[in-house]
């Protein structure tokens, strides 16, 4: 049985102001849904409501990996249900090296599930990690002085948006919202972390929510169904034709159409 991300009648203020009105959505793994929409439409929320962001206050429906409900779960037992949320704007982390980042957050979401050290806690030995890590650099074609580096300190914005992919290879997930993954890259940066989700999808089979502005990125990703934003709710899907036509056209039409009905 395909294991799906459903989120159903999900109605999300923040400080009383209500800001998702009624989503409804159905990812199954393997897919990849793109999210379109114009600013303050509420993607991002969606994003931060799906990770248990606290700020974000969920009124009714339900978020489901399988039959699990994530809104019993806190925000690490999300990720250690097997979902994964790559950041708009990463943050840095002066004096903590790329490589002990990945391991404590590789511990943190599978550490049952690997050896027991010298002090009696569960968690990945270091040379499994550094093979699981070396390997992962390789796929992704990420230089080996990436470990090395203090976390997204000094980055560029196309490094920044690398260190999440590798995070998200590390962590193997079985769902993966990306927000805005695009934003503040520049075109050949946007081909290799394209290139990078591709890698992973394709050898993971992860289920992905791409949130974006525009089309540029869905020429690298392609998404098998696109949803676009207005005001807190889905008002039009389709394939990556309707994304093509935003290019083209803007979301003026859509929002007009919306506001009519």
């Amino acid at each position: 049985m395909n294991l799906t991300l459903s989120i159903k009648n999900l109605y999300v203020s923040i400080e009383e102001k209500p800001i998702l009105k009624g989503i409804n959505l159905a990812v199954k793994r393997g897919e990849i849904h793109a999210i379109m929409g114009p600013n303050g439409s509420g993607k991002s929320t969606l994003a931060y409501t799906l990770a248990g962001h606290p700020k974000y206050e969920v009124k009714s429906g339900d978020i489901l990996m399988g039959k699990e409900n994530l809104m019993d779960m806190s925000p690490d037992e999300r990720a250690r249900a097997g979902l994964f949320i790559a950041f708009q704007y990463p943050t840095a982390i002066p004096g903590v090296s790329m490589a002990n980042f990945l391991r404590t957050a590789v511990n943190a979401v599978h550490g049952d599930k690997g050896t027991v050290d010298k002090s009696g806690r569960k968690g990945i030995s270091i040379a499994k990690f550094r093979k699981m890590m070396m390997d992962n650099m390789k796929l992704l074609k990420i230089d080996n002085s990436f470990a090395s580096r203090y976390l997204n300190d000094g980055f560029s914005g196309g490094e920044k948006k690398r260190a999440e992919i590798l995070q998200m290879a590390m962590l193997n997930p079985k769902f993966a919202i990306m927000d805005e993954t695009d934003s503040g890259l520049d075109i050949d940066a946007l081909r290799v972390v394209s290139e990078g989700v591709n890698i992973l999808h394709e050898k993971n089979s992860m289920g992905i929510i791409l949130i974006t502005h525009y089309n540029r990125i869905l020429n690298y990703i392609k998404p098998d169904v696109v949803h676009v934003f207005v005001d807190g709710q889905i008002v039009k899907s389709g394939g990556q034709e309707l994304a093509e036509q935003l290019e083209d056209e803007g979301y003026d039409q859509i929002i007009r159409i919306y506001k009519e009905n």
